[in-house]
């Protein structure tokens, strides 16, 4: 596992915690495996009844490291592919999926909620998608469900525009369910953990399958996505937006 991100189980609930707060829980290649790990064994643990996925005050993720984007851009390495293996593995997990939310919550940091079954959000956070800004698309299936969550217009002005929610407007447009105190976001999120943990498993497997229907038409389209957001990746228009952020940054 890696050092950034750490993985309990209790009472039935496995926490994975994204813990990297000196970069804002911005996600590597190590991240993304220990996160996979985490998420495929739940599914073959009996034991686990729930995930809650938990970042640190302040910051759920800031997404994916941008100088892995930048390498990408430049020619200098390829598509992080630990990335491209954790989408299938949001859309895999068996287990229902709790996240608690602080602070940022950029890129994949907030397309991966969209998989989630239960969302806790603070009053502190702040969700973003500057996909298309950066000469990027948005990615994890997001150009799918959000548009059936919140409608074509609000999703493009999210997706596109890249304009970001705060906690209150993400309950309204269906990203989160609770909004509450950033102080509290861990223990109502383990609270519902535990609400969810508490049902007959079987009962809600069922349910839960039947809600979200079958995966394939998901998987495919996530497919789609990242094979033009490979493309993108290595666009003019990606390789210039990037340069120039780290510009901004020296």
């Amino acid at each position: 596992m890696s050092e950034h991100v750490i993985v309990t189980d209790e009472a039935g609930i496995r926490t994975i915690r994204i813990n990297r707060p000196e970069k804002k829980n911005a996600l590597t290649l190590a991240m993304y495996e220990a996160m996979i790990k985490a998420l495929d064994g739940a599914n073959a643990d009996d034991g686990v009844r729930c995930v809650l996925i938990a970042g640190v005050p302040g910051a759920f993720s800031a997404g994916n490291d941008l100088s892995d984007f930048l390498a990408a851009a430049t020619g200098d390495g390829g598509l992080n592919r630990a990335a491209l293996r954790f989408l299938p593995a949001l859309v895999n997990c068996r287990k229902p999926m709790v996240a608690a939310v602080s602070g940022v919550a950029v890129g994949i940091g907030t397309t991966m909620l969209l998989h989630c079954d239960f969302v806790v959000a603070g009053t502190d956070a702040i969700f973003s998608t500057p996909f298309v800004g950066l000469g990027l698309i948005p990615e994890a299936g997001s150009t799918l469900i959000a548009p059936r969550l919140m409608g074509h217009r609000r999703a493009f002005e999210f997706l596109v525009m890249g304009h970001p929610l705060n906690a209150t407007r993400a309950k309204d447009l269906g990203i989160a369910n609770l909004v509450v105190d950033p102080q509290d976001v861990d223990a109502e999120a383990l609270k519902a953990a535990r609400e969810i943990a508490a049902l007959p498993p079987g009962s809600v497997a069922a349910a839960r399958a039947l809600m979200r229907g079958a995966p394939e038409a998901l998987k495919a389209h996530i497919d789609q996505e990242s094979q033009v957001f490979s493309e993108r990746l290595r666009s003019p228009e990606a390789k210039a937006a990037f340069e120039a952020f780290f510009a901004r940054k020296r």
